[in-house]
């Protein structure tokens, strides 16, 4: 009988419990089935980038135990080799330039960087990432210069006093912030010199720039498990994980009503419990995560019709005029960069509008005199899909770049014919092959710090032909 009674009142303890989650759950969403279907879709749309992000950053900066680990925020990591296909965590990574990777926290106080300096004609960058993916903010050849010199990264609400020696301060919306370095390697054997750069990267809390008594320092982050790629497509999770990526990233002025939109379906600063929702209002999340997606797919058309290009879905919020949808497509090769430092001609179809396929054989043609327009250097480098990583291959060439070109074939006339193709073209023509993936692919190409012709469209990249 006492045994009867105790799972009696367990269970109406559970069903209590059941009560009081779906109570609260309703409590934070205020809306109707209708409006959370349009709401969730924009809430989709608007925080897929911030979901994206913070995934790659819990693998490089929280998660020790992760393959890609890196290094603890505010401790830059150097990593004195390019991009193979063993690297995995970022979508379309560059394989030109290798990278030094930092996760600033800046909570507590600002960072100051210290950058060496570097001869000129070695391009280098440090592009500024904010945890929407907006590119805030660059140092470098381009827009410093390579002389070297210390600059102060602060939160958004640091109000402190910029201390002598600092170049410059440069301040981020969110709390949370990635740099990406990229330091230019004109040949494998210069690897030596590209490493003694990246020891002369250097990164220090404002304090111990300035010698002075450390603040007390912020409270430690509890950093939820993120979702892989592809859970951020199907898992209602990913509200919850927005909201968290919210707490870090303060309403700015232009998205007060978007960010009251979206705490009336239970989306901002803190956690939403899914989990605990009517079947009702969970399909209403749903619908509008198939809109969302609907959406997205058109963006994907733009692309490949070549009426949306690189430029115009990476880049700063007053660029991209909080284009979310923009910002979305942007993190098929997330982290690239703006257009005024580099520009990413994609091939994903060939000339007659036909996807891209290693079951046939292309070829791009850069005619004398007219190669890609750049004050840096210029690559292109292949990715299967549908993951968007580098292709394994025989020769473990995953790219064919400015710098190689003394080494490629001219063809009569004193252009050059690079051959995109699964199979080596012989052992004549193995020096302008770029090896592709026996399925489906795309090529990216890279403008480093293009010229006026590129950025006002006067020079079209070149098609790519299918010869068989």
């Amino acid at each position: 009988m006492k045994e009867a009674l105790s799972l009696k009142s367990i269970t109406c303890l559970s069903f209590v419990a059941t009560a009081l989650a779906l109570a609260r759950a309703s409590a934070q969403v205020t809306a109707t089935p209708a409006e959370v279907r349009a709401i969730a879709k924009e809430a989709y749309i608007y925080g897929y980038p911030l979901v994206d992000s913070y995934r790659i950053e819990h693998d490089y900066f929280v998660d020790r135990s992760a393959k890609e680990f890196k290094a603890p925020w505010n401790e830059i990591a150097n990593i004195p080799r390019v991009f193979t296909p063993a690297d995995t965590a970022v979508q379309t990574p560059n394989s030109d330039t290798p990278y030094s990777w930092l996760g600033l926290d800046l909570r507590t106080e600002p960072i100051v960087l210290t950058l060496p300096p570097i001869e000129k004609g070695r391009y280098f960058s440090v592009q500024f990432i904010d945890a929407y993916t907006f590119n805030f903010a660059y140092l470098g050849s381009r827009t410093t210069g390579n002389g070297g010199g210390s600059y102060l990264i602060a939160g958004p609400h640091w109000k402190g006093t910029v201390p002598k020696g600092v170049k410059k301060v440069i301040r981020s919306e969110t709390e949370l912030v990635l740099a990406v370095y990229r330091t230019q390697l004109f040949k494998p054997d210069d690897i030596a010199n590209v490493k003694k750069i990246q020891a002369g990267y250097k990164v220090q809390p404002l304090s111990a720039f300035t010698n002075t008594p450390a603040p007390k320092a912020a409270p430690a982050i509890d950093f939820p498990k993120p979702l892989s790629a592809e859970g951020q497509k199907t898992s209602l999770e990913f509200f919850n994980l927005m909201s968290f990526v919210l707490q870090f990233a303060p309403t700015v002025p232009s998205e007060k009503a978007l960010r009251a939109r979206l705490e009336k379906i239970g989306v901002g600063p803190g956690t939403l419990d899914v989990n605990a929702l009517s079947p009702e209002v969970k399909a209403a999340f749903e619908q509008g995560r198939a809109d969302a997606f609907a959406d997205f797919a058109g963006g994907i058309k733009l692309f490949d019709s070549g009426k949306l290009t690189s430029g115009d879905v990476f880049g700063t919020r007053q660029s991209l005029k909080n284009n979310y949808l923009y910002r979305w497509l942007a993190t098929i090769g997330i982290y690239g960069n703006s257009k005024q430092e580099a520009m990413y001609p994609i091939y994903a179809v060939d000339s007659t509008g036909q996807k891209l396929d290693g079951s046939h054989k292309y070829k791009l043609r850069l005619p004398p005199g007219n190669l890609p327009p750049v004050n840096a250097f210029w690559s292109l480098t292949m990715y299967e899909l549908p993951a968007s990583l580098l292709v394994a291959n025989p020769i473990n060439r995953y790219l064919i770049n400015s710098p190689m070109l003394p080494q490629l074939k001219r063809d009569a006339d004193g252009g050059v014919t690079l051959l995109v193709q699964n199979e080596s073209p012989g052992a004549e023509l193995e020096s302008n092959w770029l090896p592709a993936p026996k399925g489906s692919f795309n090529a990216y190409m890279r403008l480093y710090w293009p010229k006026e012709s590129a950025l006002n469209g006067t020079w079209k990249a070149p098609p790519m032909v299918r010869m068989q």
